[in-house]
């Protein structure tokens, strides 16, 4: 039996819906989809985050893991400008060219402006990262993202990293008021010229995201770290406020940085997670169920949330770990888990 979370609603509730506005394919096995709030978009329930697509040293590599992806029926993508400086986009883009454009959903950030510099190791992006959420920041980051990409759109754009812990407190005000000002009005404008179905932030911080909430109607929210098995630091505060407000969450770093793969035996013992991640690895093990397939659950049992991220570039643990979603969880099990979070 799949329990029921914090009273939220079990993923087995949701329709196969298909992807963005099509009808789905049979190449997707039994992927759920997700609508996404007020959008028009479906979003493949399990979701692939690029962000260390463009550190891997081969094409040949980046492009095995984009494959197993898709062949796991994941359809909804997600990168940005500041991974792997610019090359994430250009890799992602060059993979979603050769499928069917209405198949998937792609999302990437703006707030980061990649700016030329010399002097960087041949295996190096030239760029350095410049941060701006004004509205010509948003409208220069749109511009450079389509071209990197190479891609006819982009279906979500998400303000990447507005936050104090990323900027420091007094740039995080400054940026932030920028963004209120007029980066909302460059991302509301784009989405109603067409240019895009939807905007949100994509944050590591809960505290930015009740601060953009309550000043700006958001589409979506993609948070990082922050609502997974181990680290409960959402609260009930957001995830009601998303409930009322019907702000869809993106769930991203659901395996807390790989510390709840079953392998990953040595953890830095300076996280502050780590005794949390400790003590669910034991009791997975007790239980007899994998951690990593109970990590990836656990947000999904969530009525707010839209999609829940994967980002190993390890073809063949991707596998393993869309096929985690059907692996049968007992309450009593959810139960344990539920008592030794971080909240």
């Amino acid at each position: 039996m799949t329990a029921t979370i914090s009273g939220s609603t079990p993923a087995s509730t949701f329709q196969s819906l298909g992807p963005r506005w099509s009808t789905s394919s049979s190449n997707q096995s039994s992927m759920k989809f997700r609508q996404l709030g007020a959008s028009p978009l479906r979003l493949s329930e399990i979701g692939y985050g690029a962000s260390r697509i463009g550190d891997l040293g081969s094409v040949l590599d980046c492009e095995a893991v984009l494959e197993a992806v898709w062949d796991c029926g994941i359809r909804y993508f997600d990168t940005a400008p500041g991974y792997g400086l610019g090359l994430s986009e250009r890799r992602l883009g060059d993979f979603l060219r050769t499928q069917e454009r209405s198949s998937y959903v792609l999302s990437t950030k703006v707030g980061k402006i990649l700016t030329p510099v010399g002097g960087r190791p041949s295996n190096v992006m030239p760029f350095d990262i410049a941060y701006d959420y004004s509205y010509e920041g948003v409208m220069r980051s749109f511009e450079f993202s389509m071209a990197r990409l190479g891609l006819s759109s982009i279906d979500i754009l998400l303000a990447d990293d507005l936050e104090a812990p990323t900027l420091g407190r007094a740039d995080y005000r400054r940026h932030l008021a920028k963004f209120l000002e007029s980066g909302v009005k460059a991302l509301d404008e784009l989405k109603a010229n067409g240019d895009i179905a939807a905007f949100g932030i994509g944050v590591n911080d809960v505290g930015v995201c009740l601060d953009v909430m309550q000043r700006a109607k958001l589409d979506c929210i993609m948070l990082t770290g922050r609502y997974t098995l181990i680290d409960r630091t959402a609260g009930t505060r957001l995830l009601g406020l998303c409930q009322r407000t019907q702000t869809p969450l993106i769930v991203a770093g659901i395996l807390n940085g790989g510390t709840l793969l079953e392998d990953n035996e040595e953890r830095d013992v300076s996280d502050p997670l780590a005794p949390f991640a400790k003590t669910a690895q034991e009791i997975a093990r007790e239980s007899g169920v994998n951690l990593a397939s109970a990590a990836l659950q656990f947000p999904l049992a969530n009525s707010s949330v839209a999609s829940a991220l994967l980002g190993t570039t390890d073809a063949q643990r991707i596998k393993g770990l869309v096929a985690g979603i059907k692996e049968p969880i007992p309450d009593h099990v959810w139960s344990r888990f539920n008592s030794v979070a971080l909240n």
